[in-house]
């Protein structure tokens, strides 16, 4: 995720007022080297960046607030994108006062088709919004909620790339299984998944009303929704996202 955001940042703004800094040194070599950003330590992004970017593991975060810590001020504006991390626990490993952004992107972001959710911390403005927002905006659509929703987001939107391409999978897997090669099934699948999408966002029409459409009385569509229905796949993709919603408050939860 942190490549995907570094990636459209570049290309929307280039790479002159971007710094990176990374744990691996092999890994920020190959950074520098195919962005042509600066490479970095920790007090150097704090000196160099008003607006830090904290794209690491959830497990990760507190080891690297304590380092970063007695670098940042109220002059800057921490983003994170750590899943399940409150702002209340970023802040209070910061000095008192600085500025924390919350937010929920998901891997489009790779194709800069990404969704993305903003909170604010208990120090973040308007304008600290509209700055996360315009960092974001390079990879995609942006929203805002209030952070007690942020873990329903991630459940939803952080997470649904996953469940979308295991549906995809699946329906491959039962075009190959009817006898079509993979390389067709996969293409037909493909471009099946990326049209309804853009029939999903531009047509003004919701998703039962499309499927409705779709749904001849006493077709193929209709045979198929009936078989899903008696599977209560409904009900198993609400099971899955509330587990999804439940891993986030977990990872969310203050260490002991």
């Amino acid at each position: 995720m942190g490549e995907a955001l570094l990636a459209g940042i570049v290309r929307r703004s280039g790479p002159g007022d971007v710094v990176v800094c990374e744990r691996s040194a092999e890994r920020g070599a190959e950074l520098a080297e195919r962005y042509g950003v600066a490479l970095v330590d920790l007090p150097g992004a704090a000196a160099r960046a008003r607006v830090v970017l904290l794209a690491v593991k959830p497990q990760d975060v507190d080891g690297l607030l304590g380092l970063l810590a007695a670098h940042l001020d109220r002059d800057h504006l921490v983003v994170s994108v750590a899943a399940g991390v409150t702002t209340a626990r970023i802040e209070a490993a910061l000095a008192p006062g600085v500025p924390v952004v919350r937010v929920m992107p998901n891997t489009p972001a790779l194709v800069e088709e990404g969704m993305s959710v903003l909170s604010a911390g208990a120090s973040a403005a308007d304008e600290h919004l509209d700055e996360a927002e315009r960092l974001l905006a390079a990879v995609g659509r942006v929203r805002r909620v209030p952070e007690a929703q942020q873990d329903a987001v991630t459940a939803l939107s952080g997470s649904g790339p996953a469940y979308f391409f295991y549906l995809v999978e699946a329906m491959i897997d039962a075009g190959v299984e009817l006898g079509l090669s993979r390389e067709l099934s996969t293409d037909l699948m493909v471009q099946t998944a990326l049209g309804a999408a853009v029939m999903l966002r531009d047509s003004g029409a919701d998703a039962q009303a499309l499927r409705a459409a779709v749904s001849s009385p006493g077709g193929t569509t209709v045979a198929a929704i009936a078989e899903l229905e008696s599977h209560d796949v409904r009900a198993a993709m609400a099971a899955a996202v509330a587990a999804a919603h439940a891993r986030s408050l977990e990872l969310g939860a203050p260490r002991a």
